[in-house]
């Protein structure tokens, strides 16, 4: 499985931004999908999951009604809309793709490389 993450970029506070996340390798639909968030000196943090349907998904609370997670398993792509961006969202962004549900690292198997979002206040 590979995983292509990008969308990243420098934003002023307040600004939106989309990451796409690219996946091949398995059958994208049969897979939960994940986005976590890395800032520097910091733990990688959950951000957002679907489904593989795309018909369920959960949010951190850092995130509800900011963020909203979709996918289009025709393009095997899920993406990541980021409004309202606050400097503290300020990470690198990693899209992952499950191995089982749940919102921990360790339910994810496979990774992208990230992509550096910036938002300056």
């Amino acid at each position: 499985v590979q995983l292509q993450a990008s969308g990243g970029g420098l934003v002023q506070a307040g600004d939106s931004l989309r990451l796409s996340c690219v996946s091949s390798g398995r059958t994208f639909s049969s897979y939960g999908m994940g986005w976590f968030r890395q800032a520097p000196g910091k733990e990688r943090e959950f951000i957002a999951t679907i489904s593989g349907s795309g018909g369920g998904t959960y949010y951190a609370d850092s995130v509800k009604g900011r963020f909203t997670i979709s996918r289009d398993n025709a393009k095997s792509t899920v993406y990541l809309q980021m409004n309202s961006l606050k400097p503290e969202d300020t990470a690198v962004y990693y899209c992952a793709q499950a191995n089982q549900h749940g919102v921990t690292v360790s339910n994810y198997g496979y990774w992208g490389q990230g992509t550096l979002v910036t938002v300056s206040s």
